[in-house]
């Protein structure tokens, strides 16, 4: 990898993610966990129960939630105005479809990283955290997002999430 090519550093981790420690279980096992983030699911899931449990922060839970679906919309609008295509590894095929080819920010890291922030300050912050991080990886690991496409996902979802908070 070379500071000078970033493309080519970026398909070289790409292709890392895509290479160590795949099994079909672990492929299997990934495309489950990973499916768990489509739209926002698990975080909108998490959300809604704490704004039943947690009656004294409803607002709070309510505000925090509403932060992670603003962040997919914006994250949808970010990628029809960049329309980035998806990785294509002749070698590695992606491991799991997906609903659009469009590919930059990752919607995943976007939208996990916002809630891992702005839950982040209604229950513990670390296992939100490893869990946004899991969510995000796992896009790599199946081949659907380059590296720049997971980062970029993760910064908008900070920024939108530490705004909620």
């Amino acid at each position: 990898m070379s500071a000078a090519n970033p493309a080519a550093a970026e398909l070289a981790l790409l292709r890392l993610a895509r290479t160590v420690g795949h099994t079909p279980a672990a492929e299997a096992a990934a495309r489950r966990f990973s499916a768990l983030g489509e739209h926002g699911a698990l975080w909108y899931a998490i959300g809604g129960a704490g704004w039943l449990a947690d009656r004294s922060r409803r607002a709070r839970w309510r505000r925090a939630t509403l932060a992670v679906a603003a962040t997919y919309g914006l994250n949808t609008a970010l990628k029809l105005v960049v329309r980035r295509r998806r990785p294509e590894l002749a070698d590695l095929p992606p491991l799991i479809p997906t609903a659009t080819r469009l590919s930059f920010p990752s919607a995943h890291a976007s939208t996990s990283f916002a809630a891992a922030r702005a839950f982040g300050a209604l229950i513990p912050a670390a296992p939100l955290g490893l869990l946004a991080t899991a969510l995000a990886l796992s896009r790599l690991y199946l081949g659907v997002h380059y590296p720049s496409d997971v980062l970029a996902g993760a910064l908008l979802g900070t920024a939108v999430g530490s705004a909620a908070r």
